[in-house]
């Protein structure tokens, strides 16, 4: 690439370079074993790929919910505790 170029990239296109060196790496192999092996990790890239493309049409934006107060946390653990005790009852 030279000065000034953009990188025309996509997401996945990391994966299926890689795919594609494992499948040239087990044309060459002698052992069978490992010929299966190397195809399905190159599988597995191709896969990944896919993903990593799926992943970069989500615009999802994570946002830390507030933190609960002292009370809220007080309660729920009174009403996990609650079921955990009836559950031990009832298996009993």
């Amino acid at each position: 690439m030279t000065a000034g170029e953009v990188s025309r990239e996509l997401p996945g296109d990391s994966y299926r370079i890689k795919a594609s060196e494992l499948n040239a790496e087990a044309r060459l192999e002698a052992d069978a074993q490992r010929r299966k092996e190397l195809k399905s990790l190159a599988m597995a890239y191709l896969r990944l790929a896919d993903q990593a493309e799926r992943n970069a049409q989500n615009n999802v934006v994570y946002e830390t919910p507030p933190p609960r107060s002292a009370v809220q946390q007080q309660q729920q653990q009174s009403q996990a505790q609650a079921r955990s005790k009836d559950d031990d009852e009832r298996q009993g």
